[in-house]
C-alpha cells in the first residue's frame, strides 16, 4: 500500500455536488420567512462553512435578519435536510470507483466536513457511501470546525494512524488553511466550492477530476521518498509535472 494509509475527505464540493440541494432548502426556508430566492449558482459562494452560515448568508442577500430568526430557520433547514438529504445532491464522477480502489489497497477513509454530522450521515447513507469511511467527523462534531485543525486531528486519530501517514482532499481555502495547520499535505480538486484562487493555497497538488486523485497520490508518494533522499520533492498539478502548489 505505502503512503499515505490515511485519506481524510472534505465532502461538499470534493465528493458530493450538494449546491442544487442546499439552493433548493435554502430558498424554501427564506419562502417561509418571506424571502426572495437566491439565485443557486451564488448560493455555491455560501457553502463551505456550515448550514448557520449558509443560512446567514441566505438571510443577508435578501434583506437582513435578527439572530433569533437566522437560528429558527436554521433549524428549519436541519430539519428538512435530515428528511430529504439528497433529493438532487450526486457524487461527482469517478468518486465511487476512485473509493473503492482505495479501500481495496487498504487505505483508511474519512470524512472531515462543516456540515453537521447527523445530515452527513444521511446524505452518505441516502447516496451509498457510508460504507467507504471508517470515520466521520461533522462541524458539530467537537467544539471547533475548519479551518480549525482539531477537526482533521480527530479523523486522523480516528483512523489510527499518525499525521505524518495521511493527507487531506478537498476543495477550497478552508480545507488547505486545515490541513496546513495539522501538518499534513492537501490535496484540492478545482472543480468545487472555493472562494479564493487554488493557485493562492499552496496545496501539494491540484487535480481536475476525482479520478486523477490516484495518480495524483502515487506522485506525492514518489516526491515523498525522493525527499528522504535529501532532494527537493516538489508538487504537483493534474498534469504530473512539477508545481508551485497551485
Amino acid at each position: 500500500m505505502g503512503w499515505p494509509r490515511a485519506v481524510v475527505f472534505d465532502l461538499d464540493g470534493t465528493l458530493i455536488d450538494s449546491g442544487p440541494d442546499l439552493a433548493r432548502l435554502l430558498n424554501k426556508v427564506l419562502a417561509e420567512h418571506g424571502r426572495s430566492a437566491v439565485d443557486p449558482i451564488r448560493v455555491r459562494g455560501f457553502v463551505g462553512d456550515g448550514v448557520a452560515k449558509l443560512v446567514e448568508r441566505g438571510f443577508a442577500a435578501t434583506g437582513s435578519a435578527d439572530i433569533d430568526t437566522c437560528r429558527i430557520a436554521t433549524s428549519r433547514f436541519l430539519d428538512c435536510y435530515e428528511a430529504e438529504p439528497a433529493a438532487l445532491t450526486l457524487p461527482y464522477p469517478g468518486v465511487v470507483a476512485t473509493l473503492t480502489r482505495l479501500r481495496d489497497e487498504g487505505r483508511r477513509l474519512a470524512v472531515c466536513t462543516n456540515k453537521a454530522e447527523r445530515v452527513t450521515h444521511a446524505v452518505l447513507r441516502v447516496l451509498g457511501l457510508d460504507g467507504f469511511f471508517d470515520a466521520v467527523i461533522g462541524g458539530d462534531t467537537l467544539a471547533a470546525r475548519k479551518p480549525d485543525p482539531a477537526p482533521l486531528r480527530a479523523a486522523i486519530e480516528r483512523l489510527g494512524v499518525g499525521p505524518d501517514e495521511a493527507i487531506m482532499v478537498g476543495d477550497n481555502e478552508h480545507d488547505a488553511a486545515t490541513a496546513r495547520a495539522a501538518g499534513i499535505p492537501c490535496v484540492l480538486v478545482t472543480y468545487g466550492y472555493a472562494r479564493a484562487p487554488l493557485a493562492s493555497l499552496a496545496a501539494a497538488a491540484t487535480i481536475d477530476s476525482f479520478e486523477d486523485l490516484g495518480a495524483a497520490l502515487a506522485r506525492l508518494a514518489a516526491a515523498r521518498r525522493i525527499d528522504v533522499d535529501g532532494r527537493a520533492p516538489g508538487t504537483y498539478t493534474d498534469g504530473g509535472t512539477p508545481g508551485s502548489g497551485a
